[in-house]
């Protein structure tokens, strides 16, 4: 029994839709930037600027979307925003770093009182 055309894709055409799948291009923050500054300028239309930086229109316009959202949200006076990996991990390199520093100074501390106490100090 056949099957009618397009019903069922070939194993070639799920292979070839998983390698484009696997090495679809990341867009960095700055490059999405750019390209919707670029929309925004208007120089040229949106269809040719996508068809340019090889992106989808709804792409584009998702990505301006959440440009000017988080634009919008700044200047409302919403300050606050997701930290990224490296503040992340300069925060936690200081906290252990203080925290080394605390207890090397409670432990200087309760050497002090060990050694007021043997020497006849007061007890407190």
């Amino acid at each position: 029994m056949r099957q009618k055309p397009g019903t069922r894709k070939s194993h070639g055409e799920k292979v070839v839709k998983d390698i484009r799948r696997a090495t679809r291009k990341q867009y960095s923050v700055e490059e999405k930037i750019r390209i919707v500054l670029d929309g925004l300028k208007g120089e040229d239309s949106i269809a040719e600027l996508c068809r340019r930086e090889g992106i989808a229109q709804s792409l584009y316009y998702s990505w301006s979307k959440e440009f000017l959202e988080a634009g919008k949200k700044r200047l409302a006076g919403d300050t606050a925003r997701a930290a990224t990996s490296t503040e992340v991990k300069d925060l936690r390199r200081e906290a252990r770093d203080l925290k080394e520093v605390v207890a090397e100074q409670a432990l200087e501390l309760r050497l002090l009182k060990k050694s007021m106490i043997g020497d006849g100090g007061e007890d407190e």
